[in-house]
């Protein structure tokens, strides 16, 4: 039995995202490099044993939603993009990935879906005042639940 889900984010970004912020956010979707200082997800801890056996945390980032190529368990293709929506009238960045994500990665992504929330644009914001940001499905559902966010907590379905 497997654990994996389909992560399906479709969200419209503001305008107002630094350079910075645009860097960070290219790495976490495995189009851009990794840069010196993070600023969205800023701690990626993980238990390893040292050289005397003994179990410490050490700081290991990784990009979050940077899979490419075929999918090993819901079926398709992985991808992460951001196109930049200068030339339209609602000024901002498109973000479309669809991801093959595991419970024990729920905490992490959350993080950038949060950070992803408070950035995006008015159309995705629902009547409970929570952000639509995508979708989610166990890779045996038939149909995915809508991933929302409100009041920094993501509503990942049980």
């Amino acid at each position: 039995m497997s654990d994996i889900h389909e992560l399906m984010i479709a969200v419209d970004l503001q305008d107002e995202i630094s350079e910075t912020e645009l860097a960070e956010l290219s790495w976490h979707l495995g189009t851009g490099s990794r840069p010196k200082h993070l600023s969205i997800v800023t701690e990626f801890p993980v238990v390893v044993v040292d050289d005397s056996g003994i179990p410490v945390i050490e700081d290991d980032p990784h990009p979050l939603l940077a899979g490419q190529g075929a999918a090993s368990r819901v079926g398709g293709v992985l991808r992460s993009t951001l196109v930049s929506r200068a030339d339209l009238p609602r000024k901002g960045w498109s973000l479309t990935c669809r991801q093959e994500i595991h419970p024990d990665e729920f905490e992490k992504v959350g993080e950038l879906l949060c950070w992803l929330a408070t950035r995006a644009h008015s159309t995705h914001l629902l009547e409970n005042g929570a952000v639509r940001v995508g979708f989610l499905r166990f890779y045996e559902a038939q149909a995915p639940d809508v991933l929302q966010v409100k009041a920094g907590q993501v509503s990942w379905p049980l």
